[in-house]
């Protein structure tokens, strides 16, 4: 039951930062995934102050809180199944620093990662995390879900850049932790608990980020296969090689006809495609990883090799990549393209069985499957392509997941890989984690023991995610 105090929250952020309209809060229930449920007000914060005196008021009051940054994420972290006030982050959008000659940068956590990198682009140097959605993604859904993209196999993943953030409590209060230092050895590490968390634990209300040097050379490769064996194989012996790619991608048969179908790229139609990619400050140092790769590729079978130093030729490479996503969801007019067990990641060598897998589970359960993804990190992306009013199709895409997850969990893989866990991966985490489940219990209760920040997401997520909260989609019976 809807029991907020506007008047009070109102006072607290002002008129114009309040949001009740049944369209805004109704365009607020849905994120990326495929959930919808509105929130019961939708609260706009301009700075630290702001954000305490919210989570006071509503901890006193045990209503829930849902921290928002672009709404990006894919699996419903920030639909308020709850109900509940949504805080949405988007004002607080301020580069506060950037300090080049200790390499970080201090920014609020509603900026997003595009224009983080337009602003540090000038200095020479980039924040590296970057996913795919970086033009909407914001810093702080990025720290929520430990985000990560194409060049996550050389410069890691957001908790990697990480060294220190403020966090507003359950109760108002404010932390700070970490530090503005490459090292840290005292205590316990808890802005790196923070990350990955889901705003389950806190309010991220600013953070401070590590960058790197712009590198001088890129090189960018795609080979072609006829299978996904051979594709696999390669990616296994790249990363064993000793060679640092920046970047490792692949590409099934499914999403190269998709982005053929609505680019019209004219890709070669094959098995499989690997994009390898090399950086660096050496040409001599970068060319002689590409080559090595290439090699790599041909001993595997690779065919059609080509690469390229030319930042316009590697866009054109990286096109079909790029747009993959987009491009998905028209490959078939009678069919949505969905996110449900769409980022796992396994061992290097169990690549090309991770990606038979999905094959095969699809087929089997009578729905569509692609296989792509940072195979240099072990990510594995995958989105299911169905006729999103038929409720057999919802019921084949659950088997098919199980069945998916069961193979993840066997080879010792994890659920998610980037784009955290949310609604839709609750099961498949919460078989993963079972013998640390009581431990992230016991961090739940400590920070925030009435349970009002994003309640209902990761442990607390009911099993079955089709009916864990409104699907936005009309689903026949």
């Amino acid at each position: 039951m809807n029991t907020v105090d506007i008047p009070r929250l109102r006072e607290i952020v002002g008129g114009k930062n309040i949001k009740t309209d049944p369209l805004d809060l109704y365009v607020y229930g849905s994120d990326a995934s495929v959930y919808h449920a509105a929130p019961w007000v939708i609260v706009r914060p301009d700075n630290t102050g702001q954000v305490q005196k919210v989570l006071a008021y509503a901890n006193d009051a045990k209503i829930p809180v849902v921290p928002r940054g672009g709404g990006s994420g894919m699996c419903g972290q920030t639909v308020s199944s709850k109900g509940g006030i949504l805080l949405d982050m988007k004002n607080m959008n301020r580069i506060l620093e950037i300090n080049l000659p200790d390499v970080y940068c201090r920014v609020e956590p509603g900026v997003v990662d595009d224009d983080l990198n337009a602003a540090l682009k000038p200095y020479g140097v980039f924040y590296p995390p970057t996913p795919a959605s970086s033009r909407i993604a914001t810093i702080g859904g990025e720290i929520g879900n430990n985000a990560s993209g194409v060049r996550s196999v050389k410069y890691g993943a957001t908790r990697d850049a990480v060294l220190g953030m403020k966090v507003v409590l359950a109760n108002g209060d404010l932390v700070t932790l970490g530090s503005h230092t490459r090292v840290e050895a005292s205590g316990y590490q808890l802005e790196k608990l923070i990350v990955g968390s889901e705003g389950t634990l806190g309010v991220v209300v600013e953070a401070t980020m590590s960058f790197v040097p712009i590198p001088e050379f890129r090189c960018l490769g795609v080979a072609n296969f006829d299978s996904l064996r051979d594709a696999g194989n390669a990616i296994a012996d790249i990363m064993a090689s000793g060679t640092i790619p920046s970047m490792l991608e692949l590409v099934d048969d499914v999403a190269i006809k998709a982005v053929n179908k609505t680019m019209n790229l004219g890709l070669k139609e094959v098995a499989a495609s690997l994009l390898f990619e090399s950086d660096g400050k050496v040409k001599e140092a970068v060319d002689y990883e590409v080559k090595k790769m290439e090699e790599i590729c041909k001993k595997n079978n690779g065919a059609d090799l080509w690469y390229s130093f030319d930042a316009k030729e590697r866009e054109q490479i990286f096109m079909g990549r790029k747009k993959l996503f987009p491009a998905l969801s028209q490959f078939d007019a009678s069919m949505a393209s969905t996110s449900l067990a769409d980022d796992m990641a396994v061992p290097y060598s169990k690549m090309a069985d991770m990606a038979a897998k999905i094959h095969e589970a699809a087929e089997k359960n009578g729905i569509i499957m692609t296989a792509y993804g940072h195979c240099g990190s072990g990510c594995m992306h995958t989105k299911i392509m169905m006729d999103t009013s038929k409720k057999e199709q919802w019921e084949g895409a659950q088997r098919a997941i199980a069945e998916i997850y069961e193979y993840v969990n066997s080879v010792q893989g994890t659920t998610s890989a980037e784009h955290g866990i949310g609604i839709s991966k609750a099961k498949a985490f919460k078989t993963e984690k079972h013998d640390s489940l009581k431990m992230m219990a016991a961090i739940k209760a400590a920070l925030d023991p009435n349970n009002i920040l994003n309640p209902g997401k990761l442990q607390q997520a009911p099993d079955n995610w089709v009916t864990a909260t409104n699907l936005r989609y009309a689903v026949n019976s």
